[in-house]
């Protein structure tokens, strides 16, 4: 058995990896920004008695993450294993969102990833044993608007993933990056509900897309069934698609060309929709909304 620390789990897939992993009888550092937040995961763990400890740990603070790291480490000395989930999206096109969208989103998603990751790789190296998972998304081998600032961390995620596997591997450190299709939880509920953007439709078809692959979820779970596979099994695999559709996104990307992909997303509304129909079975066009009011980009996160 295990310790580990997940950051991100006041919700969705940091929540059920925390519950999953105490579950199976790992010990469980389960942190998130705002414990308050805390209330569901709470609530669980005191009704069955689960290995779980709730931390506050701000990922975007050098001091925050320090001192739950302290905090950790005086309790129990290292953690084995170290699952990097807190994320958070702006949905948006690149002229409508704020500067500050694209800052946030990399401050959290990327940056987040490697404070925690350089708190804890001195110890694991000096015992030359660990693992690392990084959350990323099929968002961090395809870029989609109106993701672009998401999908410019996960990408950027998915690169530091790959240079630290190079680095851990001689000591016997495992690095790990799981890529969840279309998941239920509350940040993908949020995309299919942006405000749309007059000036760029696919804002709204987007969401519309979203909004259609959420009528048959794939549940947090899934992703957190994952994780645990990944940590009980061993496997020192590097890229895991998680969801029915991940992979089918993930070849139907590699089989077009940048120039066929790009034309892809620049398709008009009518043609767009049919080949999202023809490739994946989705009817975007049934969840077609009218025009919102609301120009206002989607500034909520986890």
């Amino acid at each position: 058995m295990a310790n580990v620390l997940i950051t991100g789990t006041s919700s969705g897939i940091g929540l059920q990896t925390a519950i999953g992993l105490a579950t199976a009888g790992h010990t469980v550092f389960a942190t998130m920004r705002n414990t308050e937040r805390g209330a569901a995961l709470r609530k669980i763990v005191d009704e069955n008695q689960l290995p779980v400890s709730i931390l506050e740990m701000d990922v975007d603070s050098d001091r925050s993450v320090d001192a739950a790291t302290s905090a950790i480490r005086a309790r129990i000395g290292c953690i084995d294993v170290l699952v990097n989930n807190a994320g958070i999206e702006r949905t948006g096109s690149i002229e409508g969102l704020a500067l500050d969208d694209f800052k946030a989103t990399m401050e959290t998603n990327y940056f987040g990833a490697l404070r925690a990751i350089r708190a804890w790789l001195p110890d694991m190296r000096a015992r030359r044993n660990g693992c690392i998972v990084n959350v990323t998304s099929v968002a961090g081998k395809i870029a989609c608007s109106p993701l672009a600032p998401y999908t410019a961390s996960k990408f950027a995620l998915e690169a530091l993933s790959e240079v630290l596997a190079q680095e851990v591997k001689p000591f016997n450190i495992r690095v790990a990056i799981v890529e969840p299709g279309i998941v239920d939880t509350a940040m993908a509920r949020r995309v299919s509900d942006a405000p749309v953007d007059p000036g760029y439709s696919h804002v709204r078809r987007f969401g519309e897309m979203f909004e259609a692959a959420l009528e048959n979820p794939t549940p947090s779970t899934m992703v957190a069934e994952k994780i645990r596979e990944i940590i009980e099994s061993g496997t020192e695999k590097l890229r895991h698609p998680v969801g029915p559709e991940a992979e089918g996104f993930l070849g139907w990307r590699a089989s077009m060309t940048d120039e066929g992909w790009i034309e892809w997303g620049a398709l008009p509304d009518d043609a767009w929709y049919e080949r999202v129909k023809s490739d994946f079975g989705l009817d975007a066009r049934a969840k077609r909304r009218p025009p919102s009011l609301s120009t206002a980009p989607n500034r909520a996160g986890v």
